[in-house]
């Protein structure tokens, strides 16, 4: 008998805990050649804003040791197009999806976002990108995200949270001094869950030219080498929080999956991996059935949180 793979993130349920992480999967057709995307637990979506977003301006991608910076600074098509085009062929992937949302200045386009979309049939849940770090218009103006102050985390959800029944899911970023004061806020403003983390901000330079290598100077550091942080951040969130932890940061295999899961993650999303493997998804949840058939566990909700503290 094959072991459930089933979990359950806020009133969503997922075949199994494997999702692609937004910014990583486009709108999902992009990959259907390469897997069948009825498969996947769930879809993220490239985060969208109420109005289009050319991103910021090249170069905004670079390759670091086991990992590479971006700052694309959210581009995508705006919300009317999302649902005019992006959508429906979404639909027709046959997996959940998720859609990212972020507001470009004023906290409440959030509103307008959540209101237009959820009465879409297809749309399963929000994620409310409040900690993406390349939304910047210069160095020198700088601001902090709303996901590195735990009360403008909490004022966000509470104000949203009214507005669907839908899960609501908060992405958080690492770059701050307590992960898990930033997760308790979100959970006691009614997010459903929590996915984290966002990609730490890093920088690197071309010693030749001696410029960024990254035209925002700045940016976000994804991939294996940050993968470390992230596991600790779930494990520390998971110990003060009830809500489910969706792991992501430098998932590459079965066994990094694995050690999201351990450690308390209740989903995984997969991000950068993508652009290595396209088969990387589908590689996972073979593998993680293989591994409990193997470890004769026949539910992977038992090895949520189940790490072993001497």
């Amino acid at each position: 008998m094959k072991p459930n793979l089933e979990v359950k993130i806020g009133s969503l349920k997922l075949k199994n805990p494997v999702m692609v992480a937004s910014g990583t999967f486009g709108y999902g057709k992009e990959f259907s050649e390469f897997i069948n995307l009825k498969n996947l637990g769930a879809i993220v979506t490239k985060t969208i804003t109420l109005r289009p977003r050319l991103g910021n301006p090249p170069p905004r991608t670079c390759e670091t040791p086991s990992g590479m910076l971006n700052s694309i600074g959210l581009e995508n098509p705006g919300l009317d197009n999302f649902i005019g085009q992006k959508l429906p062929d979404l639909e027709k992937t046959g997996a959940p999806v998720i859609v990212s949302i972020a507001s470009e200045k004023d906290l409440e386009e959030f509103t307008v976002l959540i209101k237009a979309l959820n009465h879409i049939n297809c749309v399963a849940a929000f994620e409310l990108n409040i900690s993406c770090p390349n939304v910047r218009h210069s160095a020198a103006r700088r601001t902090s995200l709303v996901s590195q102050d735990p009360q403008a985390t909490f004022d966000i959800i509470k104000s949203v949270r009214k507005l669907t029944k839908k899960t609501l899911i908060t992405k958080l970023s690492p770059n701050v001094s307590d992960i898990v004061e930033i997760a308790v806020a979100a959970e006691s403003a009614g997010s459903d869950a929590v996915s984290l983390i966002n990609t730490l901000t890093g920088m690197s330079i071309d010693v030749e030219t001696r410029r960024p290598k990254i035209n925002m100077v700045v940016a976000g550091l994804s991939g294996p080498a940050i993968r470390p942080v992230a596991v600790r951040m779930v494990w520390e969130a998971y110990r003060k929080i009830k809500i489910p932890i969706i792991g992501m940061g430098g998932i590459t295999d079965t066994q990094s999956a694995l050690e999201f899961i351990i450690a308390g993650s209740s989903a995984v999303s997969i991000g950068t991996a993508n652009f290595i493997n396209p088969k990387v998804t589908q590689e996972i949840i073979s593998g993680l059935e293989e591994y409990l058939t193997g470890k004769k566990v026949d539910d992977i909700n038992k090895l949520i949180g189940s790490v072993q503290i001497v």
